[in-house]
């Protein structure tokens, strides 16, 4: 790890420790370089959150039930592959908090309709259930969401200070 890479990590990591809003709150603030950009590897179970070409957190994520590949139709269990941004928030999330993705974009709508379905939505990147029951249910599988994108909820919690609206994300392979 290069210097220039250790130190915006150590200002991005004490951006949010240094800042939280007290209490049990879960809305943090961040105070560290812009996130510019996000990187999902979906075969390696990897979010990046960049600041240009540098990474200011990687985090570990749980995909849809059905990975592989890019999602076509509404129910498929694939997340997503292409470039989106981020486009809402959910502060009263069932997944603790969630930041939406803008899938569908007119060319998975397009695709979705000529195979006579529909393309499906509500992508977001989310922390674990609320429910209990669910709770437990995902952290014995992975990939155990219906397309989106999941984290713990202490991580979405930092995800949810960083990351702007509009900001884009990039969701490969």
């Amino acid at each position: 790890m290069d210097r220039r890479h250790f130190g915006l990590t150590a200002i991005a990591t004490l951006g949010l420790s240094a800042c939280g809003s007290g209490g049990d709150s879960k809305f943090r603030r961040y105070y560290g370089p812009a996130v510019t950009s996000i990187v999902v590897n979906k075969g390696a179970r990897k979010m990046y959150l960049l600041n240009d070409q540098n990474v200011l957190k990687e985090f570990r994520v749980d995909l849809g039930f059905a990975p592989s590949g890019h999602k076509q139709f509404e129910g498929d269990g694939k997340t997503p592959e292409g470039t989106y941004l981020i486009d809402r928030r959910n502060p009263n999330s069932s997944y603790h908090l969630s930041l939406g993705i803008s899938y569908p974009n007119s060319q998975d709508i397009a695709y979705a309709r000529s195979l006579g379905k529909k393309p499906g939505g509500e992508i977001f990147i989310h922390g674990e259930p609320n429910q209990l029951r669910e709770r437990k249910r995902a952290k014995k599988t992975q990939d155990w969401t219906a397309g989106c994108i999941a984290v713990k909820n202490e991580e979405i919690e930092e995800i949810y200070a960083m990351v702007r609206d509009g900001t884009v994300i990039t969701l490969r392979a």
